[in-house]
């Protein structure tokens, strides 16, 4: 019989810093979710989770401001459409959820991470070519982004995309002349003094777009640069849209299910037209 001790060290499979589950006991960033549940709001929950720290009070406002903004915006999306068709074929809850947020992709709902990855490349690119030719070790990021540096990197980005003919990420609705949703949250960013370095940039773009194109920016561009001036990364853009878009998918899956006819189309037989080819014969 071997009696040598077991030098084999135990290896952990998963490792993770956001939860610890205990018998009885559950413990969310440090914090016992007992006191989290009695003491904050679903916003800084969420803001806890995804940035390991609790949040200002104004930080917990303005997220709490950016995930209603995102809430809904009808039967026109994708997204929406999908859930209601999948819950109008008795698919069970779940399956129209999942539906719904399958359906967001490159043209539908990933408009705020593409306007994210713009400003945070931006930003960071232009920081780092400045610190690197200035000679003073002690500037700062307001001294090296001053309002007519800023202007500038935002002509130059606007020229850019107008010379290629193509739409800056974050602005302009298909819906809307003017999003209302974008327009309040840059207004409630002030009060709460969440505008930075990405938030006065893509102010800087809509007012170049405005006197150009009557372009104005929208709820991901708004959203998405508060959301970097609040350290969130450009990775977490979607995600934190799902988030807030949830209530609302659900919200039309339940009316689907409970007042709307079972197996309903969204076309009739005579909105289809054929296209193809006429007439084939196997004995050709």
């Amino acid at each position: 019989m071997n009696n040598e001790p077991n030098l084999k060290k135990k290896t952990h499979i998963i490792k993770t810093s956001i939860t610890n589950i205990e018998p009885n006991k559950i413990v969310s960033r440090g914090y016992s979710q007992e006191e989290l549940i009695a003491n904050i709001s679903f916003s800084e929950m969420v803001y806890l989770l995804l940035k390991g720290e609790l949040p200002s009070p104004n930080e917990a406002r303005m997220l709490n401001y950016i995930l209603v903004s995102f809430c809904d915006h009808g039967v026109t999306p994708p997204s929406t459409q999908t859930s209601r068709l999948i819950a109008s074929s008795g698919a069970s809850i779940n399956t129209a959820l999942a539906g719904g947020i399958l359906s967001f992709g490159k043209k539908h709902a990933g408009a705020i991470e593409d306007s994210m990855e713009l400003f945070q490349n931006t930003i960071s690119g232009r920081i780092k070519s400045m610190a690197d030719e200035s000679t003073d070790e002690n500037i700062s990021t307001s001294d090296l982004l001053d309002d007519e540096t800023i202007e500038n990197i935002a002509n130059t980005i606007v020229d850019n995309y107008l010379t290629n003919n193509e739409k800056i990420p974050g602005f302009g609705h298909r819906f809307h002349s003017k999003d209302p949703r974008g327009a309040k949250i840059m207004e409630l960013a002030k009060e709460e003094r969440c505008i930075g370095p990405h938030s006065r940039l893509a102010l800087a773009i809509e007012k170049i777009l405005a006197e150009k194109k009557n372009i104005y920016i929208n709820v991901d561009g708004a959203n998405g640069s508060v959301l970097l001036d609040m350290g969130f990364s450009s990775s977490l853009g979607l995600g934190i849209f799902m988030i807030g878009r949830l209530p609302g998918l659900l919200a039309h899956i339940n009316e689907e299910i409970t007042e709307e006819e079972e197996f309903r189309k969204f076309c009739h037989i005579e909105d289809i037209v054929y296209c193809g080819i006429e007439n084939e014969s196997l004995e050709e």
